[in-house]
C-alpha cells in the first residue's frame, strides 16, 4: 500500500519505463518536470510542439533535447491531435497537457478517431500526502464537473477507486461528504450520499465501502467520529477517498490544501483509456512531477 509519494515511486521502480506524449511542449515548466522524470526513471517522453519555440526553452533550462523524440508541429491543435494520437495507438502510455489551453486539449481527449474516450464520464483526482500523516488521500472532483448527478458521483467514485485500487489500496474508504452526517430531505446532497452508500450495498459499486453523508471531521479524524458517537459507521476517520458534492466544496478545499498546509500531491484525469495529465499553470515542479509518478501506477496497472 503506497502511504506516500515515495512509495509511489518506489512502485513506478518496479514497473516497466512508461513515455508520455506531451501536447504543445513549447512550455518551459512542463519541459522541466518531463526532465526531472526523466532523470528520476518516471517516463521517458515524446515532445509535440513548435520546434522553434521549444528548443530556446530547452537550452534556458540546460536540458538537452536529444533525449528525446521531438515531433515538429506548429499548429497548438495539430500538436495535440498528434500527441493524443500517439497514446490512442499505444506508442506511448500517458498523455500530458503542455500550452494548450483546457478546452482545446480536452477536444483532443475526446477525439472519436484518436482520442481517449471509454464512454464513462470523465472526472478529477487529487491525490495528497499530509505531513504527519502515514496514508495518501484520494480528493474529487475538483476540477472537472460542476454540478455532479447521482450518477456522476457514481462515475467519479469507480473512476477514483481504480486509481486507488493502483496505488495498492485492495478495498478504499469512501466518503461522500456533506455539511451534516444525517440525511436530510430538505439537503439532497445528504440524500444522494445516502443512495451512494445504498448502491454500495446492492453491489451497484464494488471494490469500495461506501458510507456517506459523512461531514469532513467525521471522515478524517477518528478522535471527531468517538466525541460525536459515530463508532458504528463504517467510516470513522479513516476514510481513503473524499467526495466533494459540487466543484465549488472541491476546489476550495483543494486550494486551502495546497496554500496553508504541508502537503505534496498529484492529479489525474480519469474515465479515460490512458491516464491524461492535467495540471494548472500555476502547480509546481513537484506537483507535476508527482503526478507523472501517479500516471505511471496507474498506466502499469491499466496494461495489466
Amino acid at each position: 500500500m503506497s502511504k506516500g509519494f515515495d512509495d509511489l515511486l518506489s512502485k513506478v521502480a518496479s514497473c516497466s519505463r512508461k513515455k508520455v506524449s506531451v501536447a504543445v511542449a513549447q512550455d518551459g515548466p512542463v519541459l522541466e518536470a518531463i526532465e526531472v522524470a526523466r532523470t528520476r526513471g518516471i517516463a521517458d517522453a515524446i515532445l509535440v510542439g513548435d520546434l522553434k519555440k521549444i528548443q530556446p526553452i530547452a537550452e534556458e533550462l540546460k536540458i538537452d533535447l536529444s533525449n528525446y523524440e521531438v515531433i515538429d508541429i506548429e499548429d497548438p491543435v495539430e500538436a495535440a491531435r498528434k500527441a493524443v494520437s500517439l497514446v490512442h495507438d499505444g506508442t506511448a502510455d500517458m498523455y500530458m497537457k503542455g500550452l494548450i489551453n483546457t478546452k482545446d486539449f480536452l477536444k483532443s481527449v475526446l477525439d472519436k478517431e484518436v482520442g481517449l474516450r471509454t464512454g464513462k464520464p470523465l472526472s478529477h483526482v487529487c491525490v495528497f500526502e499530509f505531513e504527519g500523516q502515514q496514508k495518501l488521500y484520494f480528493l474529487s472532483d475538483v476540477a472537472f464537473i460542476p454540478y455532479p448527478t447521482l450518477e456522476d458521483k457514481k462515475a467519479i467514485i469507480e473512476n477514483t477507486v481504480e486509481i486507488v485500487h493502483a496505488c495498492g489500496i485492495d478495498c478504499p474508504k469512501v466518503a461522500p461528504l456533506a455539511a451534516v452526517e444525517v440525511v436530510n430531505p430538505k439537503m439532497p446532497v445528504t440524500v444522494e450520499a445516502d443512495e451512494l452508500t445504498k448502491m454500495c450495498e446492492r453491489g451497484e459499486i464494488t471494490g469500495c465501502i461506501v458510507d456517506g453523508p459523512l461531514s469532513l471531521d467525521l471522515a478524517i479524524d477518528p478522535e471527531a467520529a468517538k466525541h460525536k458517537g459515530a463508532e458504528g459507521r463504517k467510516i470513522v476517520g479513516d476514510a481513503d477517498v473524499l467526495l466533494f458534492p459540487d466543484i465549488h466544496a472541491g476546489n476550495i478545499t483543494y486550494k486551502a490544501l495546497t496554500h496553508l498546509c504541508k502537503c505534496k500531491n498529484g492529479n489525474i484525469l480519469t474515465g479515460t483509456k490512458a491516464p491524461v495529465i492535467l495540471t494548472s499553470r500555476s502547480d509546481s515542479t513537484e506537483v507535476k512531477v508527482n503526478s507523472l509518478a501517479l500516471g505511471a501506477v496507474v498506466a502499469e496497472a491499466m496494461n495489466k
